[in-house]
């Protein structure tokens, strides 16, 4: 069974796939969302092997919101959308398939016997992605979207990933690290930091080659050894 997940902002829409789906055999639906960014959270949660996913939809679009998956765990994205304007882009954005509204129940059983015969989808390597642009910063009653440019660094720990705006504030995200070291242009300087290497305000070097990076905002991130010498480079600073 294929675990199959339907994101669009149109209750009706996803009612109609739903029952269109329930007529083929192998395809679980284990879940609905009603937009991108509920569906962020439950793919990283559920690893659905099978996303139908809408393309306008409100804040975040169907393709802003493949920029923000995990490229080593990326599920099979069907497009379903009323417009064929996009068709080029999802293809290029390596979409499996791509499907107008309303759904022709014939096409819709060519893409699902695809999917049946398709393979394991291998690892999208980093330069055929989207780049991150915005990044969902989840608060209280909330979802904020935080430009990628107003990011100081982020931060992995045992209850989650954290981002730290360049105005000081902290926020939870559903993104991974691997998601924004794949696409958001960020450096790795440790296992569990991400920095912008804009925001550096100076390298402190300690012994035996142990370093800390001092952000604009003064806030202070180490450096592991094996990431110094790469940094160094990436600023332009003689090794």
């Amino acid at each position: 069974m294929l675990k199959t997940l339907l994101v669009d902002d149109e209750p009706l829409a996803r009612d109609e796939l739903r029952q269109q789906l329930a007529s083929h055999a192998g395809f679980d639906i284990i879940g609905e969302c009603g937009n991108a960014i509920e569906a962020i959270s439950l793919i990283h949660r559920q690893q659905p092997d099978v996303v139908f996913l809408d393309i306008q939809m409100p804040r975040v679009s169907g393709l802003e919101m493949l920029a923000m998956l995990d490229p080593d765990k990326m599920p099979r994205v069907v497009f379903v959308t009323a417009f064929d304007d996009y068709a080029i882009q999802a293809f290029e954005e390596h979409a499996f398939d791509y499907l107008l509204k309303p759904v022709d129940p014939q096409r819709l059983a060519k893409t699902l016997e695809r999917l049946r015969r398709d393979a394991s989808p291998q690892p999208l390597p980093a330069q055929a992605l989207a780049p991150l642009e915005v990044v969902p910063c989840h608060g209280v009653n909330r979802i904020a979207l935080l430009p990628l440019v107003e990011v100081e660094f982020v931060s992995s720990r045992v209850s989650g990933v954290f981002v730290q705006a360049v105005d000081g504030r902290e926020h939870f995200t559903e993104l991974t690290l691997r998601t924004f070291e794949a696409r958001s242009g960020l450096f790795r300087c440790h296992r569990q930091h991400l920095v912008n290497l804009r925001a550096i305000r100076e390298i402190r070097l300690g012994d035996n080659g142990a370093a800390d990076i001092v952000t604009l905002g003064g806030r202070s991130l180490p450096v592991s050894r094996r990431f110094l010498k790469p940094l160094k480079e990436a600023l332009g600073i003689p090794c």
